[in-house]
């Protein structure tokens, strides 16, 4: 029988990157439950300090991804006033593409964040877990990420089938294998989490679309955004320490059929 406290982030150092959205409030919430010291890293700290329930174990900065330097002083501060770090969360992403047609300028907006941030983020903190010899790196992707839109889900609808976030999140896919074999060696685990449609209580998706995704699943329904934490705290926490270069979908099934 497992040791169940294996389960458990406390005692850890982690470091979750973007925090302002549905899933990432939902995130907050869980690796804080689960004992974590948790440090949230969002261009929208001011936001999230009035959004966040305060806790003891929760602590909000200011990062710019695309500055190396406002990196390396992040991870300066964490380890001054935490300690050293054991586990990353990579959560951020900016959606600026309105679809096929959007101007060039746009998807070069998205990559600087999508792929440039992304990259220097992950290189920073895999090489600070590295020195350390341990540690976990979960990046969040998406079920878009595997395959490719079914404009069947959107008829009617004027939602953002954009491009660039499929390419985004297939990249971060694979580069997630790349960096799993490179930091590998340290003892640095890198996994991703691949969640499926997640439902909005404030903003509800139209009913049409609610109905199809609904036969698209397994499970028939659209993820809740509580649903996704236990997959990222599992493989920060030490039940996953013979896991790297995975990407996990929770997705109901979607991806499965």
């Amino acid at each position: 029988m497992p040791d169940l406290r294996s389960f458990s982030l406390q005692d850890k150092v982690i470091l979750q990157f973007g925090g302002s959205g549905l899933l990432g409030r939902a995130l907050i919430a869980d690796l804080s439950a689960a004992g974590a010291t948790l440090v949230v890293a969002s261009r929208q700290a001011g936001v999230l300090a009035t959004e966040t329930k305060p806790a003891a174990n929760l602590h909000l900065e200011t990062v710019d991804l695309l500055d190396e330097a406002s990196l390396h002083a992040l991870l300066e501060r964490i380890a001054r006033d935490h300690g050293q770090l054991h586990g990353v969360v990579y959560n951020a992403v900016n959606r600026p593409m309105s679809g096929m047609d959007a101007p060039l300028a746009a998807w070069e907006e998205s990559m600087r964040l999508n792929a440039t941030g992304f990259f220097a983020a992950v290189r920073a903190c895999g090489d600070v877990l590295a020195r350390a010899g341990r540690g976990s790196i979960v990046n969040i992707s998406s079920q878009m990420g595997v395959i490719g839109p079914n404009y069947f889900l959107y008829e009617g609808s004027a939602a953002n089938i954009s491009p660039d976030y499929f390419f985004h999140k297939g990249g971060m896919n694979n580069l997630t294998r790349y960096l799993a074999a490179h930091y590998g060696r340290s003892g640095v685990r890198v996994n991703t989490v691949s969640p499926g449609g997640i439902y909005n209580p404030v903003k509800p998706q139209a009913a049409s679309f609610l109905e199809r995704y609904a036969k698209m699943t397994m499970l028939g329904r659209m993820a809740e955004a509580r649903e996704i934490g236990g997959a990222v705290t599992f493989l920060l926490s030490d039940a996953s320490t013979y896991i790297t270069g995975a990407n996990l979908p929770v997705d109901g099934g979607y991806t499965a059929k």
